[in-house]
């Protein structure tokens, strides 16, 4: 056939091409992310990986089941998840550019001979046709296109497991800070208890002729001080509940009963795995998004690279015309074409390079971002292993202290009751285990914020 040339030097033309625009390479880190944690020397923590069900070292069976609902119900994920299907969805629309295009035609219209072909009357003429269009990739715009939304799709992924980290995290964090302010609360109410004995022995000795209505009156007053804290207390445990069931796709006045009754936050008794830079890198999902977002850049880069060079399409038509519909199957009036058809913006090219300059520009910039990404990542880790550590050891001196002041004021309330010491002794020593007692659920609430801080930096989870 004499299309049988045209067509093999063209097909030939298209095996032979190459996507043009520079080719991807992943960024390597720099050496100081390969190695080990400067902060993770602490005895707090050990150079095992962390496991990615991190919540599941706290063996709470509760707070496990808290997270695995808001993992299958909180709606951020649900938006995330919707923004995966959409991305993934244009890949396919991206990948559909290496099919052929397909057009169907008919239709009847009434024909005029016109005096030019001798006058007559008009005839009414049928047609039926059926066209094929293939576009040649001979310089890679479609590769480079496909290139750059697959990189993107997998960015939309990576986006979608940092949010299964951050629910996750956050799941755990209002469960924690519950927890917390019911311990807050115990100790808050344990310390009107004691003030409560105080102030009532006060009355009894003023009673007795022993006392006075002035330590009557401090001890009246130390006391209401301390009761003051509780609303604060039962609101920061409220609005964590109402947090909690949210997150975890609920309505606010959902939440779990038995989270209402928590008096102790969530922690570990032993070191925290860390693993070390490299592993850090390879399980944060805010860095891999990062890298493929720089690899959708370098591709469309090669796709405005593609637009200084001629689009190349393979077409062909088939089509029958006829004064009858029977007779548009007939050979009569049967034709056909086949042939390559070639496009190209030029002269006009200050177009192309002003989009190939664009696009360097945005690959330069997803470059920066991926490095300022990963030494981000590098910075918040160091943090929060270095915060969570300083809070242990100012946990473990107001634990000490809390002994201390607890013997103090035992000491100090019998030496009273015998008349051996001033009543303002055992005011000082009650306040004073107040103080230290407030101070440690402080603490204690605080450390369980940085715990679960270090598990959302060390950025495991979205594998589970």
């Amino acid at each position: 056939m004499r299309f049988a040339k045209p067509i093999a030097a063209i097909a030939a033309l298209a095996l032979a091409g190459c996507a043009v625009g520079p080719n991807y390479r992943r960024p390597a880190p720099a050496v100081a992310a390969q190695a080990p944690l400067a902060s993770a020397a602490s005895p707090a923590f050990t150079a095992s990986e962390p496991p990615g069900r991190w919540w599941s070292l706290f063996a709470d069976p509760l707070l496990d089941r808290l997270v695995e609902q808001a993992l299958s119900a909180n709606t951020d994920l649900r938006v995330a998840a919707a923004n995966l299907a959409q991305a993934r969805a244009v890949l396919r629309e991206t990948r559909a550019g290496r099919l052929p295009a397909t057009n169907l035609n008919a239709g009847a219209a009434y024909a005029d001979p016109g005096e030019d072909f001798g006058g007559g009357d008009a005839d009414l003429r049928f047609n039926a046709g059926f066209d094929v269009s293939y576009q040649i990739d001979l310089f890679g715009r479609v590769t480079r296109a496909i290139q750059a939304s697959r990189a993107e799709a997998e960015a939309v992924q990576a986006a979608f497991d940092l949010t299964r980290i951050t629910v996750a995290a956050e799941t755990a964090r209002a469960y924690a800070d519950a927890c917390s302010a019911g311990r807050q609360l115990a100790v808050a109410h344990e310390s009107v208890r004691i003030q409560q004995q105080t102030f009532d022995l006060t009355r009894r000795l003023v009673e007795g002729g022993r006392g006075t209505a002035l330590e009557t009156g401090q001890a009246g007053a130390q006391l209401e001080q301390t009761r003051a804290t509780i609303p604060t207390f039962e609101a920061l445990r409220r609005t964590a509940l109402y947090r909690l069931a949210v997150l975890t796709g609920q309505p606010p006045a959902a939440f779990p009963p038995a989270v209402a009754a928590c008096e102790a936050p969530p922690s570990l008794s032993q070191p925290i795995p860390v693993g070390n830079g490299a592993t850090l890198l390879a399980r944060r999902p805010d860095i891999r998004a990062a890298e493929r977002q720089l690899a959708a850049a370098t591709a469309r880069v090669g796709v405005a690279t593609a637009e200084l060079y001629p689009s190349i399409s393979l077409g062909g038509s088939a089509g029958s015309s006829a004064s009858s519909l029977s007779g548009l199957g007939s050979s009569s009036g049967f034709s056909f074409s086949l042939g390559p058809l070639i496009s190209w913006s030029f002269p006009n090219i200050a177009v192309a390079r002003a989009r190939i300059a664009q696009a360097e520009a945005g690959a330069d910039a997803a470059l920066a971002r991926f490095d300022g990404t990963w030494l981000g990542a590098l910075e918040e880790t160091e943090s929060a292993l270095t915060r969570y550590a300083s809070e242990l050891d100012r946990v473990a001196a107001l634990r000490r202290a809390r002994a201390s002041s607890a013997e103090a004021a035992r000491i100090a309330r019998l030496r009273y009751r015998a008349g051996r010491e001033p009543f303002q002794t055992t005011l000082d020593a009650e306040r004073s285990l107040s103080q230290v007692e407030a101070a440690l659920a402080q603490a204690e609430a605080q450390l369980s914020t940085n715990l679960i801080a270090v598990f959302l930096a060390l950025g495991g989870g979205w594998g589970a």
